[in-house]
């Protein structure tokens, strides 16, 4: 029987090392994440989470230096223009970036052009329109088109950005702390649009420090803390009260229910 071939790894570091000014965030970060494998990377605030999703978008640099490699999609020459088709991004940054008087549907036609909002230069085509309309169809937001920024609700934005990120079908979604803020309608909603996205093919890779926002699709925990990789393997072995005490330092129990973890003070 021949042997079945391994994912493709979309993303590829070897002894990365990478500042943010004059913090450094890794100093020997090696890590390989597979298409089809859907993954969480897991750390308390400060762990490198969000360092390494700029990492993947290329907003941020690892130092050159011998032994080191990043590559993306196998490449380590990287077209930003096709990187955006690829991978679709949903963070706070983002979401901080767009201004109140950007109509809702503008939002997501800026997906096509790497944008914050359409700029008079910028020229969506008829078929880009028409794809916007049903994403936003997809993600409950039609009534919504020609609401400004500012008046939409943190739940709103949210699927607003999940709808620009996929504007190109990309083949990788990537969503740094898709549910902080969010109310508990808002939070399950959105959960639900990722199950699905996850079932229907699309390769998720949800960076969090909330234990309920592990989507029961999820197949791979990476634990980071302070900029090292402390866990890699299924959600199965890491997600459990010894590994994410350590991971968060504080003694944790899980509990679980209908595919979902929770955790709660131990003793």
């Amino acid at each position: 029987m021949a042997p079945v071939p391994s994912p493709a790894a979309y993303l590829e570091l070897r002894a990365i090392e990478a500042w943010l000014g004059p913090r450094r965030v890794f100093e020997n970060l090696s890590l390989q994440l597979h298409e089809g494998e859907h993954t969480v990377v897991l750390g308390p605030n400060g762990s490198g989470k969000s360092s390494l999703v700029k990492l993947l978008s290329r907003e941020l640099y690892p130092v050159v230096k011998p032994g080191s490699r990043l590559r993306i999609f196998g490449s380590e020459t990287v077209n930003l223009w096709e990187l955006r088709r690829r991978i679709g991004l949903v963070s706070q940054d983002l979401l901080a970036a767009y201004v109140g008087r950007v109509p809702a549907a503008d939002v997501v036609l800026s997906g096509f052009f790497g944008s914050v909002g359409i700029g008079r230069s910028q020229q969506p085509t008829a078929g880009q329109r028409e794809r916007v309309a049903a994403l936003m169809v997809r993600l409950d937001l039609a009534d919504l088109a020609e609401r400004p920024y500012a008046q939409l609700s943190d739940g709103q934005r949210r699927r607003l950005l999940l709808a620009r990120a996929l504007v190109h079908d990309p083949a990788v979604l990537v969503l740094d702390e898709p549910t902080i803020g969010l109310d508990l309608k808002a939070r399950h909603q959105l959960l639900q649009i990722l199950r699905e996205l996850a079932r229907g093919g699309t390769t998720l890779l949800l960076v969090t420090h909330q234990i309920e926002a592990i989507l029961p699709e999820i197949q791979r925990a990476v634990l980071l803390r302070s900029g090292r990789v402390v866990g890699d393997g299924p959600v199965s072995d890491l997600l459990q009260d010894s590994p994410l005490s350590a991971l968060f330092n504080t003694p944790l129990r899980v509990c679980q229910a209908n595919g979902y973890r929770q955790v709660v003070p131990a003793g």
